[in-house]
């Protein structure tokens, strides 16, 4: 049987002792034995997150935060600055919409990084703005934000800053404190090595003034009510017991290389598969490159559509473009589980395969 090789930016591989850890005869969650690994999970999540406030988790895909991180900060008329480079700034601005929030975009080239100033701009005609939305990665476009200089602007403000740092906590750099982040946002199936189906609200105290004036409509995604039972490691609802017991396996095992070291084994590899590309003569698309995701343009004489088909038969999954980028681009993760020999061993058959294609390389 051909191995499989996903390189995808979500889900990602799941490493052998963390599918060990979830396959054990599952545990009711009301029990301590449960609690002591959402302890575990609750502590280590800080270090990943790089901050002192509470990390709420929550059972559902990223977007769950995503819309958490709205409707527990903001009410009904209220302006929010949203940044749109890509499909998740896109969404943002989706879920704003849906609940009725004023939106005012800072519409971003995809593939390129937005410039701080414009922020400070958008702030400075907007004084009424309660929430910055941005990202730390598009995943869409494989780009990092500069979030650090974001924070530093919007910090001299009344607004809040929330950050969609999905793809790239893990991967890329991130400091939720030092960089004035309000609500960072993370999700399981990327750097953190399991399924999808876990996500994350890191709440500062500014963020959480305004979650005590919220009045959108909110229930199960309930800042206060997961916030309440946290000091517990407790859940208001029944949790993903699979999931956080093999979140826990997970963060032990970052913790054992050290946060730090597991960014820098990211921005490696990344830079690996970076230059690997260029000496095919492939062209990397974003400006502002992250470490969890690359994006590479694909020239006109490649089928995308077929030459990932091609690369599947052959156990590699790569991701195509979204959106206006659907064609013109195919993603590579090296995010999480993903090691340099999966690395070398599925850029090794995409050069394979372009060469089946005669395309030159």
């Amino acid at each position: 049987m051909t191995k499989q090789y996903l390189m995808t930016p979500g889900p990602t591989p799941i490493p052998e002792k963390i599918a060990e850890a979830m396959a054990k005869p599952i545990i009711h969650h009301r029990t301590p034995q449960y609690m002591e690994f959402t302890k575990a999970v609750n502590g280590n999540l800080k270090k990943i997150f790089k901050t002192a406030n509470n990390v709420l988790t929550f059972t559902s895909s990223g977007t769950g935060a995503m819309e958490a991180s709205v409707v527990n900060t903001l009410s009904k008329g209220d302006t929010a600055v949203v940044v749109i480079g890509g499909k998740f700034g896109e969404r943002f601005a989706e879920i704003c919409n849906a609940y009725g929030v004023n939106v005012v975009p800072i519409d971003v080239e995809w593939g390129a990084a937005p410039d701080p100033s414009r922020v400070e701009k958008a702030l400075k005609e907007n004084p009424d703005a309660k929430a910055v939305f941005t990202h730390l990665c598009e995943t869409s476009t494989a780009t990092v934000y500069d979030v650090k200089s974001i924070g530093n602007i919007v910090a001299k403000t009344d607004a809040i800053l929330v950050v969609d740092a999905i793809s790239g906590l893990g991967s890329d750099e991130f400091e939720m404190d030092k960089w004035n982040v309000d609500i960072a946002i993370g999700g399981s199936q990327k750097a953190f090595m399991i399924p999808p189906g876990l996500s994350f609200c890191a709440v500062s105290k500014k963020a959480w003034e305004l979650v005590k004036k919220s009045t959108l409509p909110k229930y199960y995604f309930d800042f206060k009510k997961y916030d309440k039972l946290i000091e517990k490691s407790d859940n208001p609802w029944t949790p993903a017991i699979t999931l956080v017991i093999g979140l826990e396996k997970a963060l032990s095992i970052i913790m054992a290389e050290g946060v730090d070291n597991f960014i820098k084994r990211h921005m490696r590899d990344a830079e690996f598969v970076r230059q690997y590309l260029k000496e095919l003569g492939l062209e990397i698309f974003p400006k502002s490159p992250s470490d969890a995701v690359t994006a590479t343009k694909v020239p006109k004489e490649i089928d995308t559509s077929k030459l990932i088909k091609s690369l599947k038969a052959k156990g590699v999954i790569f991701a195509g473009g979204q959106g206006e980028l659907k064609g013109k681009i195919f993603r590579i993760a090296h995010m999480g589980g993903i090691n340099r020999e999966d690395l070398e061993r599925a850029l090794g058959i995409l050069k394979e395969t372009l060469k089946e294609e005669n395309i030159k390389v």
